[in-house]
């Protein structure tokens, strides 16, 4: 069997392990709601619908903690299941999560203005400002519904990374300001001491995780591996590569392909991880990344001092050589895209067969054009470029496979913007190529 095979398996047993797992853990959490429910909470339409609203809230809040869980970076995790689908889940659960909860929000407001025989505002006013801790709930729904707009893709369209980053940070104090007003008021909780261990437990492993591998292991993994700026070269219009060295960095496992989370601790970006892929394939004394000027983060890299200090969170994604089924391997790049296909074209098993397309709207950003020429010269990769506007180069099944006339028999690999990778996919499953054999890597925003 081939590597490419036994990370597909893997990667197959670690998706039904997970999904085995959150549905576990849903089904206890409806339990808890289940099984505390008595007659007088199925008695009238009020109280009907105030037990729906709780069942609503458990639900939303559990499905935030996964969602929390799905981006807390654990390694075995990342390793089994795949970076790529656990954003994937992440972003599909997010707004289930706030439907959830707004839904809670309305019922329970509804339910408690039926019972009291108030005006709806009316209630909703009382119940913020005398219940329990349902300020700092209130607060935190107010900071869940922010970052959940902020996630839609038109939104992010017109956000800067940094912005999209700091508003989603609310999503972590969110989930912690609720946490009181559960505990406290939730009648689930009351006199059901396993119930509320159950509670407490989830609240504790997914907070303990974020901080044991977000926080905890790159400020490890920089003390013990000295990671530091090199030197910071430019490659192009808008294009710096930055070289960070440091010691026995063949320990933390990198491949071609893979991204960290980079944290540079400089005076105005300490606070800020950014995620960019290594443009070349890790040595143990050196690691690189090549970023082009496409916000306030990116644009500073080129001014980042020799000797700055370096907090790097990964190495994530499976976006590496070692997922291809075939000898048969075709890479396609758009513009600063190439970066990771350069790192992974250094990585390809010997023997492979590989055919590069490089597109870009005019020379200038035809980024490590030298490198990949010499690449390709050492390895006999085959390099596409298709310099010019889109009509020229239309990438269809028609074109592809005039260009690659083996392409249904190729292992895909794309790293672009959204539209070039969309369009490749859409072009190679019309010529057979099936999923498990294409690998994308698309530049949106990571999730935090």
């Amino acid at each position: 069997m081939s590597a490419g095979h036994r990370t597909q398996r893997r990667l197959q047993r670690g998706g039904d392990y997970s999904a085995l797992a959150v549905g576990l853990g849903l089904g206890i959490t409806i339990a808890i709601q289940i099984s505390t429910t008595t007659s007088h909470d199925l008695k009238s339409t009020a109280s009907l619908i105030t037990s729906a609203s709780r069942l609503a809230a458990l639900s939303g809040t559990y499905f935030a903690l996964v969602g929390l869980l799905m981006v807390a970076r654990i390694p075995w995790v990342e390793g089994s299941v795949g970076h790529d689908r656990l954003v994937t889940w992440h972003r599909k659960l997010g707004p289930w999560s706030l439907y959830l909860i707004g839904l809670h929000v309305v019922l329970v407001v509804l339910g408690y203005s039926m019972n009291d025989k108030r005006f709806y505002p009316r209630e909703l006013w009382i119940l913020i400002t005398t219940y329990p801790w349902m300020l700092p709930a209130t607060a935190g729904f107010v900071l869940l519904v922010m970052a959940g707009v902020t996630s839609y893709k038109k939104a992010r369209a017109h956000m800067s990374y940094e912005s999209w980053w700091v508003i989603h940070l609310y999503t972590y104090l969110a989930v912690a300001l609720s946490f009181m007003h559960q505990i406290l008021t939730g009648v689930m909780f009351f006199g059901h001491p396993l119930n509320k261990a159950w509670w407490i437990g989830l609240y504790t492993f997914v907070g303990a995780s974020m901080v044991a591998w977000r926080i905890f292991l790159p400020l490890f993994r920089s003390i013990r591996h000295q990671l530091v700026v090199d030197r910071v070269v430019v490659e192009g219009p808008g294009v710096v590569s930055i070289h960070i060295k440091g010691r026995k960095l063949d320990k933390i496992g990198a491949q071609g392909g893979q991204f960290f989370g980079w944290r540079f601790l400089t005076r105005n970006f300490w606070y800020q991880s950014h995620p960019y892929s290594l443009s070349a394939a890790p040595h143990d004394k050196l690691m690189r990344i090549t970023v082009k000027d496409l916000g306030d983060h990116s644009r500073s890299l080129a001014n980042l001092k020799r000797g700055t200090r370096v907090l790097a969170e990964g190495p994530y994604g499976i976006f590496t050589a070692n997922r291809a089924v075939n000898k048969n391997v075709l890479l396609v790049g758009g513009g600063v895209g190439i970066t990771p296909l350069r790192a992974l074209l250094e990585e390809v098993p010997p023997g492979s067969s590989v055919d590069v397309i490089y597109r870009a709207a005019k020379v200038e950003d035809l980024v490590l054009k030298k490198e990949l020429d010499y690449l390709a010269e050492q390895t006999g990769a085959r390099i596409h470029y298709m310099v010019g506007p889109r009509d020229q180069f239309p990438l269809t099944p028609n074109h592809l496979v005039k260009i690659i006339p083996n392409v249904a028999k190729c292992d895909v690999f794309v790293c672009g913007p959204e539209a070039l990778v969309h369009r490749i996919r859409h072009s190679v499953e019309a010529l057979g190529v099936p999923s498990s054999r294409f690998h994308d890597e698309a530049f949106a925003f990571h999730s935090i």
